[in-house]
């Protein structure tokens, strides 16, 4: 069997962290969505859809072909990239369309031409009329879904990792409370004294070469991935963190993609937050109305509410926030930003490409000048900022443009008005 993992039309739903990468990279648990399905499927995917201006940038660290079916014969089964995949749904065994909560999620395909297939909207056409079969998998519609999910998961891929002791090295006087079968300490990984890992509540799983300093606590679940830092952290329970961060302050039921900084003191709740994003120091979030009631967002121009108590602030790539930032409840914050504190809670939305300055959306310096924060911070990890890159924020910032010029029409009304 060949397996296909694709992007439907929803990717908006999933901003703005799929902005600027497929919606089944997003990390849930311990790792992504696209590893969950392969896992799951039993078999490596062959082949990817994703939108066209990602094709390059995906296609410099996919194993499989991307936009491009040629080739595969017999079964395949096409997986959407929303799916959460899980042993309370098995793979499909006849030839159909199955998880149908709101509209196709897979196909198993027999015998079919997919060779001219290059996005989600030719396979559909391709698998138009196969017999409709449900099943009981669960599939994201937000992006706010992934993060909140993140907690469970975290436990379940620790059970499906099947490891457990310590491989690195715990130095004394520290503590491990709770079950040492449900903690793993990697070959790398160093645990300086005076930590304590809580895995009375959950596992904790701690990656190759991460370094935990003194007078951190971990509570589980939590994931910490390679070579990521911990610096005197309250890591509270529900934390998944990815490779090369560094985390202080407080964090509670979070995901932290990867290469991003949060060094310092401040509060970080439930919050999904990308790759290459600093957090200055004090920067917190409110993850939790006064009232108690669910909390709204705005996404794309659109009120929605969560259905949660409890979300906290969607942060895109490469953003960077000053000392003091405020998010409020539900914020959603745009990729390659520049946000300037106010000393009080900034907007629920500000678009990608803004330079929030005193309190308003301004163009800033341009993004020029972001593409070169960019590339700075990159370098400083031994990463190169390629062509592809480029052209992919080239794109990105055409795509935010209507959003980001509404924001800054607002915010030249707003210093008029103050003038």
């Amino acid at each position: 069997m060949k397996l296909v993992i694709f992007e439907d039309d929803r990717s908006a739903n999933f901003y703005p962290l799929a902005l600027s990468r497929p919606v089944f990279e997003l990390r849930c648990g311990m790792d992504d969505l696209a590893a969950k399905i392969v896992r799951w499927a039993g078999v490596s995917a062959d082949a990817y859809l994703v939108r066209d201006y990602l094709v390059d940038t995906f296609k410099a660290r996919s194993p499989g072909k991307v936009n491009d079916l040629s080739g595969l014969r017999g079964q395949v089964l096409a997986v959407n990239g929303r799916l959460l995949a899980g042993s309370d749904a098995k793979p499909p065994g006849d030839p159909g369309a199955y998880w149908l909560d709101d509209g196709a999620l897979g196909w198993l395909l027999t015998d079919k031409d997919l060779s001219a297939v290059a996005d989600y909207a030719a396979l559909a056409k391709v698998a138009e009329g196969e017999p409709k079969q449900p099943c009981a998998a669960k599939a994201f519609k937000y992006i706010w879904d992934v993060m909140l999910a993140s907690v469970e998961q975290i436990a379940v891929d620790f059970k499906s990792a099947g490891r457990s002791g310590i491989e690195g090295s715990v130095e004394q006087p520290s503590a491990i409370r709770g079950s040492k079968g449900d903690v793993y300490i990697a070959p790398g990984a160093e645990v300086h004294p005076m930590v304590v890992i809580d895995a009375s509540a959950g596992p904790v799983y701690l990656d190759e070469q991460v370094e935990v300093h003194p007078f951190t606590r971990i509570e589980g679940p939590a994931y910490v991935g390679p070579k990521s830092i911990l610096l005197g952290t309250k890591l509270r329970e529900g934390c998944s963190i990815g490779p090369v961060c560094r985390v202080g302050g407080e964090v509670e039921e979070s995901v932290i993609h990867g290469h991003s900084n949060k060094y310092h003191d401040g509060f970080l709740g439930h919050a999904y937050v990308g790759e290459w994003v600093n957090l200055g120091a004090q920067t917190s979030n409110s993850d939790l109305k006064n009232d108690y009631s669910s909390v709204e967002v705005v996404l794309n121009g659109k009120k929605i509410n969560t259905g949660s108590t409890k979300v906290g602030s969607l942060i895109g790539d490469h953003t960077k926030t000053s000392i003091g930032t405020l998010f409020n409840t539900g914020s959603i914050v745009g990729a390659m930003g520049i946000i300037m504190a106010t000393g009080s809670v900034l907007p629920k939305s500000i678009p990608s490409f803004a330079w929030f300055l005193n309190g308003a959306t301004t163009k800033g310096f341009g993004r020029r000048a972001l593409y070169q924060t960019a590339k700075t911070a990159m370098g400083r990890r031994k990463k190169e900022w390629t062509d592809a890159d480029q052209a992919m924020w080239e794109h990105i910032y055409e795509l935010t443009r209507n959003e980001r010029e509404t924001a800054i029409r607002r915010g030249r009304r707003q210093f008029l008005g103050r003038a």
